[in-house]
């Protein structure tokens, strides 16, 4: 084989490192045309270059090493990234069982994802560890690509850009109602990512007013057209949305007043509703039951706690307790 450049052997030399491979300085000479001193100087560059790395960028671990088991020099460590290849396992785990993007999308974002951040030796590992699930993976019946969208939303809710869209409903998906709209936030929640914003209508004076005193909550893959009105909102400091605090209080992303509820909890550890009401506390414990306080908005909630059977059992308001009621008799004339 002819000699290549010396920038060339040192190039190629570590990328088969960064690779993985196990390489021996006789076949590497061999391979090169070059005398084995040559190759321990390319193998000494690299070391220090790495050690300026380390320098640099504690991240970096890299350090190339003899193994003399397997008589060839190898690269420990790793490469200073974003992410930890665990990381990236959990985030890949966390995408692919949150249905929330199209089978194209998702494997455009998980391919980013992989390539971008694992290093060179671990990339068929991770690969393979998600390539089954990304097989099965079952997209959602909307097949809607939103990714687009929820970039010009995001764009529109740090703007403050007056919003007009088209909104298909649940139960006339060929119909849209148009809406204006002050866009405040994006939430994920349940397979979809929705907007939250506020619905406004023309006043007396003829500005844009708020029609209710909480915001409205759209799914993001039923938007099927909006344009920006070229108007601004303005939000005061002491009012502006918080979709931390908003998040808390919202279940299965149904709108509606702020209220707070009281509720029973049989059994001996309510982690299971502290963990799904953010802000629930336990005002009272017994043996086998606690007392249980939360603020949420809308009646999402209902949903959930339905869900719990005869481990939960809603004390206050009195009129969500009615309604709850009702629809468990409603549930059991079914099955009569």
């Amino acid at each position: 084989m002819k000699k290549e450049s010396k920038n060339y052997r040192i190039l190629n030399i570590y990328i088969r490192l960064c690779e993985g491979r196990l390489l021996n300085k006789k076949e590497e000479a061999e391979r090169f045309g070059v005398d084995e001193r040559s190759i321990q100087r390319d193998i000494d560059d690299i070391r220090a270059f790495l050690n300026d790395r380390y320098v640099m960028d504690q991240g970096d671990t890299r350090t190339i090493a003899y193994d003399r088991a397997k008589r060839g020099f190898v690269m420990r460590g790793a490469e200073a990234s974003a992410m930890t290849n665990s990381e990236i396992l959990a985030v890949s785990k966390i995408l692919l069982e949150s249905r929330a993007f199209t089978k194209k999308e998702l494997k455009s974002i998980l391919d980013k994802l992989v390539e971008g951040c694992v290093p060179l030796k671990n990339m068929k590992l991770v690969s393979e560890l998600i390539a089954n699930e990304k097989y099965h993976y079952v997209e959602l019946n909307h097949k809607e690509y939103i990714q687009d969208k929820l970039w010009d939303i995001g764009t529109d809710i740090q703007e403050r850009n007056l919003v007009e869209i088209w909104y298909a409903r649940a139960n006339a998906p060929r119909e849209s109602i148009k809406r204006v709209i002050e866009p405040v936030a994006i939430l994920f929640s349940e397979y979809y990512f929705y907007l939250n914003a506020f619905i406004v209508e023309k006043g007396e004076s003829g500005k844009y007013v708020h029609k209710y005193g909480y915001p409205a909550i759209f799914r993001i893959d039923r938007i099927k057209d909006y344009k920006r009105m070229g108007g601004k909102f303005k939000v005061s400091y002491a009012n502006r949305f918080e979709e931390g605090e908003f998040r808390k209080r919202i279940q299965f992303m149904y709108a509606g007043q702020l209220m707070r509820i009281k509720l029973k909890y049989y059994g001996d550890n309510p982690e299971p509703v502290l963990d799904r009401l953010p802000t629930a506390r336990v005002v009272e414990q017994y043996e086998h039951e606690s007392v249980i306080e939360a603020e949420v908005y809308g009646k999402g909630c209902v949903m959930w706690l339905l869900s719990q059977g005869n481990n939960v059992e809603l004390l206050r308001p009195e009129s969500l307790r009615e309604e709850m009621k009702n629809t468990i008799l409603k549930m059991l004339e079914r099955y009569q």
